[in-house]
């Protein structure tokens, strides 16, 4: 079992630990929902590590010292208020931004010394949204994912690569190929953009608040897939979630950020309590347990007009 560390921004965990498998009830198709744990890759293919890391603007420091190992093969979501710094974490995460101290090691390459190209060989990033392409297909959009392995005259070349049409088959839509992705629905079009950061063929894969703008059968689909490939492809997932039902739910762990800095860290049966709600989500509620799968469930009761101290400065058993 993982350790909550009393010093902030740091975590400590037993060496071979893991956690326990998770179901709940069968979905329309009979399978039943996991979230399964596959234990940390022995190759150690996939490992993230931030050390001191610090990012900010003239005025506003967004981050401020994150020291944060993500094992490979692991699941982990980042919670926390808007603005708090979980998608500037993510993005230093993907070598998208420079870090204003510390440092980003994937695999124990630094990434600010890579390319953005190299890095993208590394890690692939599912962004919160993006642009309108009028006109693109669902395989055109997907081949975008392989710019970083082929480059520019290999995306000239035309068909699909092995690794595209697995990313569309492993997320369903392969039938959809020919289709305008203008056509699609809301949640048609997440599984797309998640196939094309498939297409990456990277190891590590981090999601922007993937179920955004998504209605919940729509939210639940594309974080059931999450759990699926992660398992079927070893994948180290990072995702920032709003919604702390589906991070305890489908996360090996959760990471909670408060004004830039760690609050929270461990397995969410230990980390979602009500004393969480107060200081980090700032509300008033209580915490239960799924009577069929065990993962905390949460009932908020109010906003709480003052945000609570974080006691000690501690991170939150």
């Amino acid at each position: 079992m993982r350790r909550i560390t009393e010093q902030p921004g740091t975590r400590a965990v037993e060496a071979g630990s893991t956690v326990g498998t998770r179901s709940g009830t069968p979905a329309a198709g009979g399978e039943p929902v996991t979230g399964v744990r596959p234990g940390p890759d022995a190759s150690g293919a996939g490992t993230i590590r931030t050390e001191g890391l610090r990012f900010g603007y003239p005025g506003r420091e967004v981050l401020d010292g994150i020291d944060l190992t993500v094992e490979a093969g692991e699941s982990v979501a980042l919670v926390g208020l808007n603005g708090c710094g979980k998608s500037t974490l993510l993005r230093l995460c993907a070598g998208l931004l420079r870090p204003g101290g510390g440092r980003v090691l994937l695999d124990g390459d630094d990434l600010s010394r890579l390319s953005r190209r190299a890095a993208a060989r590394k890690v692939a990033l599912l962004h919160q949204s993006a642009p309108s392409v009028p006109g693109m297909t669902v395989r055109q959009l997907v081949r975008q994912g392989r710019y970083a392995a082929r480059g520019p005259l290999g995306m000239l070349r035309e068909g699909d690569d092995a690794v595209c049409a697995r990313a569309m088959a492993d997320v369903g839509v392969g039938a959809w190929a020919d289709r305008p992705v203008d056509d699609l629905s809301g949640g048609e079009r997440q599984r797309v953009r998640l196939a094309m950061a498939l297409a990456q063929d990277t190891r590590v894969l981090l999601l922007d608040e993937p179920t955004t703008y998504l209605d919940l059968r729509h939210q639940l689909e594309v974080m059931r897939t999450v759990v699926r490939l992660r398992e079927e492809r070893g994948l180290t997932v990072v995702m920032v979630l709003h919604d702390l039902g589906h991070a305890a739910r489908f996360a090996d762990r959760i990471v909670a950020l408060r004004a830039g800095r760690i609050a929270a860290d461990g397995p969410p049966a230990e980390v979602v309590t009500p004393r969480l709600l107060a200081e980090v989500l700032g509300v008033a509620g209580r915490v239960g347990r799924d009577p069929e799968g065990g993962w905390p469930v949460c009932y908020p009761d109010h906003p709480l007009d003052v945000p609570q101290p974080l006691q000690n400065e501690n991170h939150i058993h």
